[in-house]
C-alpha cells in the first residue's frame, strides 16, 4: 500500500502561521497535521504501508528531511515530489507518479478525521465522506440505489447530496488512475485553470470501477486560526479516549492546575498558573502566571501574565502584555508597553 500527500499549497488563510512554517506541519496536540493525518490513515489499511509520498512546493531541504521521517514512524519509505506550478489536484497526484503502483491511498493534507472502519482488500475504491449542512461550498459525491458513487460535483447550486469529499481517496489499482490522470494532461483537460482529481475519477466510474463512501465519524478542518484551534480541541479529546499520554516525562508544573485535557510537550513549564482545559503547550514553551483555555500554543514560546482563550501563538514568540485572544506568529514579541 503506498500514500500520496499533495501539500504544496501556501495556507495562505492561516497565515501568519504558514510564514514559516507549511500548513501541514503545524502542531495539534503536539504532532504536525501530516504526521497525525498518516498515523491515522495507517491504522484503517489492513496491509503495510510501503512507500509514502509528499508532493510539496519550495519547503526547503529541513521540511523535506521531517517529512521522510514522518514516514518512518510508521514503518514506511518516504519520498518528496515537488509540484511548481499551482495546476490543480489531478496535477499535484501525478507528480509522485512513481507511487502510483497496486493499491494508493491520495490524502491531501489539510484536513483530519476521526472513522472507526477498515479499508477493505476487497473494495475496489473508496471516498472519504462527511454528512454536511451546507453541501453548496464542497465537492460532494452522488449514489446510486446500491450505495455506489456515481458522480462528483463540485459546489452544487441545487441539492444533488450532502455527502461532502473530505479529501481522502482509495484506489485499489493505482495504476489505473495514472492513466486518467495522464489523459487528462495530454488532452489538457481543465476546469479553471486546473487539472482536477475528479474528473479522473468520473473516468474511472464510467469504466467499471466502483467507488463507495467511506463516512467519518468527525472531519476537522484546518484551514483558519479558529478551526485550527477547534481542532486542537478535538484532537485533545480523542487522545484522551485513547489514554495516550498527554504529558511528556520532562514536563515541569509548578504552583499551578492543569484542567484535561491538555498537551503539555518536552521541556515546558507552567508556573503559577491555570491552563485547561483544550491547552497545547508545544517543546520549550513556558507559561506563567496566566491563565489559558482553548490554546494552540507551539515550541519555545513564553507567555508571562497572560489570560488568553481560543488563541493560537506561533514558535519562539514572547508575550507578556495583557490580552485575550490571539493570533501570533513565529519570532513574535508583544511586551507591556502601551
Amino acid at each position: 500500500m503506498n500514500i500520496i500527500v499533495p501539500m504544496a499549497g501556501r495556507g495562505s488563510r492561516l497565515r501568519p502561521h504558514t510564514l514559516t512554517v507549511p500548513k501541514p506541519l503545524i502542531r495539534v496536540g503536539g504532532k504536525p497535521i501530516v504526521h497525525r493525518l498518516v498515523e491515522d490513515i495507517a491504522k484503517m489499511c489492513s496491509e503495510k504501508i510501503d512507500k509514502i509520498a509528499f508532493v510539496i512546493g519550495d519547503f526547503g531541504e529541513a521540511v523535506e528531511q521531517e517529512l521522510l521521517q514522518v514516514a518512518e514512524t510508521i514503518g514506511a519509505k518516504g519520498s518528496i515530489h515537488h509540484q511548481t506550478e499551482p495546476l490543480g489536484t489531478a496535477h499535484a497526484v501525478l507528480c509522485a507518479k512513481s507511487c502510483l503502483e497496486g493499491p494508493v491511498i491520495v490524502a491531501f493534507a489539510d484536513t483530519l478525521f476521526k472513522a472507526d472502519f477498515q479499508v477493505s482488500e476487497q473494495t475496489e475504491g473508496m471516498i472519504w465522506v462527511k454528512k454536511i449542512e451546507d453541501p453548496s461550498t464542497f465537492g460532494v459525491v452522488q449514489l446510486d440505489e446500491k450505495n455506489a458513487i456515481i458522480d462528483f460535483v463540485e459546489k452544487p447550486k441545487e441539492f444533488i447530496s450532502d455527502l461532502a469529499m473530505i479529501g481522502i481517496y482509495f484506489f485499489k489499482n493505482g495504476a489505473a488512475l495514472k492513466t486518467e490522470l495522464d489523459y487528462l494532461l495530454e488532452n489538457d483537460i481543465q476546469k479553471g485553470g486546473e487539472y482536477q482529481l475528479p474528473d479522473a475519477l468520473r473516468r474511472l466510474t464510467e469504466k467499471g470501477t466502483v467507488f463507495i463512501p467511506g463516512q467519518v465519524d468527525a472531519w476537522l478542518d484546518c484551514g483558519n486560526k479558529k478551526a485550527t484551534v477547534e481542532t486542537n480541541k478535538q484532537v485533545l479529546n480523542f487522545d484522551q479516549e485513547r489514554d495516550l499520554s498527554l504529558r511528556h516525562p520532562t514536563a515541569e508544573v509548578k504552583n499551578s492546575i492543569v484542567i484535561e485535557p491538555c498537551f503539555l510537550g518536552e521541556g515546558s513549564r507552567v508556573e503559577n498558573s491555570v491552563i485547561g482545559p483544550h491547552v497545547s503547550l508545544g517543546e520549550g514553551s513556558i507559561v506563567e502566571n496566566s491563565i489559558l483555555r482553548n490554546c494552540l500554543i507551539q515550541q519555545n514560546t513564553s507567555l508571562e501574565n497572560q489570560v488568553l482563550k481560543d488563541s493560537m501563538i506561533g514558535s519562539f514568540a514572547s508575550i507578556s502584555n495583557k490580552v485575550k485572544n490571539l493570533s501570533v506568529g513565529d519570532f513574535t514579541s508583544i511586551d507591556d508597553a502601551l
